[in-house]
C-alpha cells in the first residue's frame, strides 16, 4: 500500500480553503481521504467586484492564511500541491500583484485560472463517473461567490461548458444584471431543451449546507419541490436567526439565499427534477489532477 499526501488551496471570492488528502493505492484501486479542511472567512469578493481592487487589509488576511496553510502543510508531509484562485482574484486589478506578494512571503505560488479551467477541474471526481452509469445527462453546477460554472456531459462527453459572473457576493452587492441572467439562461434553453430526463449535480459550499439541513444520506438527491420549499422557509428568517437558529456562520448565512436563487433558476430552466451533491468542489478537483499528474510525469515538489 502506498500513501501519498497532496494539498489543494482554493482561493475563492467568499472564502480561502485548504484541503489536504491522503491518497492510498493498493493494488490496483486508488482511494482520496480528506484528512485537513481548513476555511477562512476571508471575502476578496467584497473588494474585487464592488472596487475593482482588494484592499490592503484583505490582502494581509490572504497572506496571513497563506502562511498558516503553508505551516500545516509541512505539519502533514505534503509532498505537492497547487493552489488556484478564481473569480474575486481575475476581477481585481491589483489581483497579479497580489500573487506576487503571496509567493515573495511566504513561498507560495498560485494561479489565477479561468472559469473554464475552474469547471473543468470541479467536475473532476469518480461520483460523475458512477452517476453517468445510471444518468446519462448531466448539468454540472457549481455556485461561488463571484461565477457560476455549468459542464453539460452527455453519455460521458462533455459536450459543452461555460462560466458566468453570477455569484452569491456580486448578488449580495447588487452587482448582478438582467442581461447576466439572460445570459445563463439563454445557455442552458440552447443546450438542454432537446435532452430528456436531465439530472443535475450541484457543488459549492452552499449547496452542501443545503444537502445537510435536508437530513438526506448522502447519494439521495435533492428535488426541485425541496430547493423551492427550503428557499421560502429560509426567507422567514433575519441573517441573525440563521447564524443562532440554524448555525450558519456568518458569511454563510448572509449568501445562502442568494445560492439557493441560483441553484434553483437553473434547475427551472433546465427542465431539472432533481441535483446530486456529492460535497466536491475545486480542491477535490486540485488533487485529483495532482495525482494524475503525479503518476504520469512525476513533477518537482511545490513545497
Amino acid at each position: 500500500m502506498n500513501i501519498t499526501q497532496l494539498a489543494a488551496i482554493d482561493i475563492g471570492s467568499n472564502s480561502i480553503r485548504l484541503l489536504i488528502s491522503n491518497v492510498i493505492k493498493s493494488n490496483k484501486e486508488v482511494h482520496f481521504k480528506k484528512i485537513s479542511l481548513t476555511r477562512l472567512p476571508v471575502r476578496l469578493g467584497s473588494d474585487s467586484f464592488t472596487k475593482q481592487k482588494i484592499s490592503k487589509k484583505t490582502e494581509r488576511k490572504i497572506i496571513a492564511g497563506m502562511m498558516a496553510f503553508k505551516y500545516l502543510m509541512e505539519v502533514h508531509e505534503v509532498s505537492i500541491y497547487r493552489a488556484c484562485a478564481t473569480s474575486a482574484m481575475r476581477d481585481a486589478t491589483n489581483g497579479p500583484k497580489i500573487i506576487q506578494d503571496i509567493h515573495q512571503k511566504t513561498g507560495i505560488h498560485v494561479e489565477i485560472i479561468s472559469g473554464q479551467e475552474e469547471a473543468r477541474l470541479i467536475k473532476n471526481n469518480e461520483f460523475i463517473t458512477k452517476l453517468l452509469q445510471r444518468e446519462p445527462n448531466i448539468l454540472y453546477i457549481d455556485v461561488g461567490g463571484g461565477s457560476t460554472e455549468l459542464s453539460l456531459i452527455q453519455k460521458g462527453l462533455l459536450t459543452a461548458s461555460a462560466s458566468f459572473n453570477i455569484g452569491t457576493v456580486r448578488l449580495l452587492n447588487g452587482l448582478v444584471s438582467d442581461s447576466d441572467w439572460y445570459s445563463i439562461k439563454d445557455w442552458i434553453k440552447q443546450n438542454t431543451s432537446h435532452i430528456k430526463d436531465l439530472a443535475m449535480v450541484g457543488s459549492g459550499g452552499n449547496i452542501n449546507r443545503l444537502f445537510k439541513l435536508s437530513g438526506k444520506p448522502q447519494g439521495v438527491p435533492l428535488t426541485l419541490e425541496y430547493l423551492e420549499s427550503t428557499f421560502d422557509y429560509l426567507q422567514k428568517f433575519s441573517r441573525q436567526e440563521l447564524i443562532l437558529k440554524l448555525d450558519l456562520n456568518p458569511d454563510r448565512a448572509d449568501v445562502i439565499l442568494h445560492a439557493c436563487r441560483i441553484y434553483l433558476s437553473v434547475m427551472r430552466w433546465a427542465g431539472a427534477e432533481l441535483m446530486y451533491v456529492p460535497k466536491l468542489g475545486l480542491a477535490d478537483g486540485i488533487v485529483r489532477e495532482l495525482y494524475h499528474t503525479l503518476t504520469h510525469s512525476s513533477p518537482p515538489s511545490r513545497k
